[in-house]
C-alpha cells in the first residue's frame, strides 16, 4: 500500500472516530444536565406515531447534510 493512501486512511479513520466522538458527547449533555427534561422528551418521543419519528428523523439527517455541504 503506498504510502500517502496510507496516511489517507488513517486520517479518515481519525476523523470518523473524532465525529462519533463529538456525537456521544452532544449526546449525553443533556440527560447529565437535565435528566428530568430528557425523561419527558423521551416520554413525549415514545408516544408519537412512527410518522412523526421518521420526519424528525429525515429531517435531522437533511440537516446534517446542510452542514456537511456547508463545512466541506
Amino acid at each position: 500500500m503506498p504510502e500517502a493512501r496510507r496516511a489517507t486512511d488513517v486520517f479518515m479513520a481519525s476523523s470518523l472516530l473524532t465525529a462519533f466522538a463529538l456525537m456521544l458527547i452532544i449526546e449525553g449533555l443533556l440527560p447529565f444536565i437535565a435528566p428530568a427534561a430528557w425523561r419527558d422528551t423521551f416520554l413525549r418521543l415514545a408516544s408519537m406515531a412512527d410518522g412523526q419519528i421518521r420526519f424528525i428523523g429525515l429531517s435531522s439527517m437533511l440537516a446534517g447534510l446542510a452542514m456537511l455541504f456547508i463545512v466541506l
